[in-house]
């Protein structure tokens, strides 16, 4: 089987590693893979374009690319006569819609959120009505849809899209690279975080992600005393957070990595010994809660749908409700002190990701499974 992967993500970020590890797991599987998109860059350097350029120009550029976009992917599918598009969904990205429709090949859409309702609330847009319609024409367009949460299918499925062509596909994890608990590289701890209990988060911090909340638990909580607080990754909240610790006292207790490679995630997460969710976007599939599920460790997160599509409540996971700094207080305090629940909670999660093969390598097979039946019902 071939593919041709079409995205137009610039940020090594989640999103990034989505990509790279679908394709690999297409690639392991047996397709040939040809990568259509844009060079990516680091997370935490801006588009300069998008810095300086006016709103309403730089969407229509957007939508203008879709043209160029649409030239590399004739090119793509003319050299190797894919059996199909695979296209990570965004909008004013009309060209996989174009290409698929031209050559008469299924088109397979990977929707991670409503990206006009995200952008218009964090970013703003311009063209809101502009972005919608193109977003929906993709949505509807598409041979099947894959939305990453039911939650995230409910919305496409209210744009009209019927149900037989909505494939909920959630986040996966690479299960040989996440899988050994064993695997603790102590010297990556610095030296005031040894010998303590260690709350982690990875990701992208953002003012919104709710660590703050876990910062002041560390510095009233008796019960946290002893606890410090790891976050493995960096972003834009990372000054005004670290500035919150210095302020309570305990900033030799929160530790920052920055951005680490990927081949060092596993051995920092095992580090972990509460793993940390503070909030979620509500249609979200959050990649690290499976990496965290996969090496075992004892989890927090809100009680929200999404959620609990992924974890259920004191059998893998300790969910509070969302929104309520005092039930995740109390989440967290029941896992700092009873280590008998955090390795329940931990092997439990673990059990989770084995039963229910949740792997990018079953992503991988699905998505070649609904090409097939795409390309049979076309004979």
């Amino acid at each position: 089987m071939k593919i041709v992967y079409h995205h137009r993500t610039r940020s090594k970020d989640g999103q990034s590693v989505h990509i790279d590890e679908m394709i690999k797991a297409l690639e392991a599987e047996g397709v040939r893979v040809r990568m259509v998109g844009p060079q990516r860059v680091d997370a935490m350097k801006p588009s300069r374009n998008k810095q300086v350029l006016p709103k309403t120009l730089y969407e229509i550029l957007e939508l203008g690319y879709s043209g160029l976009e649409f030239v590399k992917l004739i090119r793509a599918i003319w050299q190797e006569k894919p059996d199909a598009i695979y296209e990570r969904a965004n909008i004013y990205t009309l060209s996989g819609l174009w290409a698929a429709r031209l050559f008469s090949l299924p088109l397979l859409l990977e929707v991670n959120a409503p990206l006009t309702h995200e952008r218009r609330q964090f970013d703003g847009l311009a063209m809101p009505a502009l972005a919608g319609w193109s977003e929906r024409a993709i949505w509807r367009g598409a041979t099947y849809v894959l939305p990453v949460t039911k939650v995230l299918g409910d919305i496409v499925a209210s744009t009209g899209v019927p149900d037989s062509r909505i494939v909920v596909l959630s986040n996966g994890v690479d299960r040989a690279r996440f899988h050994d608990v064993s695997a603790v590289e102590a010297d990556r701890l610095p030296d005031a975080l040894r010998g303590r209990l260690i709350l982690g988060f990875v990701g992208y911090v953002r003012a919104w992600h709710g660590l703050p909340q876990v910062v002041d638990l560390l510095a009233h909580d008796p019960a946290l005393a002893d606890a410090a607080l790891l976050i493995v990754g960096d972003g834009p909240g990372t000054t005004d957070l670290l500035a919150r610790a210095r302020a309570l006292g305990v900033e030799a207790r929160v530790h920052v990595t920055g951005l680490v490679e990927r081949d060092a995630m596993a051995a920092y997460i095992s580090t972990f010994d509460v793993a940390l969710q503070p909030e979620v976007t509500p249609y979200a599939s959050p990649l690290k809660l499976f990496e965290y599920m996969a090496l075992q460790r004892a989890i927090v997160a809100p009680d929200a749908p999404n959620i609990r599509e992924i974890l259920t409540d004191h059998k893998d996971a300790l969910l509070f409700e969302p929104n309520n700094s005092a039930s995740l207080a109390d989440a967290v305090r029941a896992l700092v002190v009873d280590p008998q629940l955090r390795s329940r909670l931990g092997k439990a999660a673990g059990d989770a990701i084995s039963d229910g093969d949740i792997s990018w390598a079953r992503n991988a097979r699905r998505a070649m499974s609904l090409i097939e039946t795409a390309r049979a019902q076309k004979r």
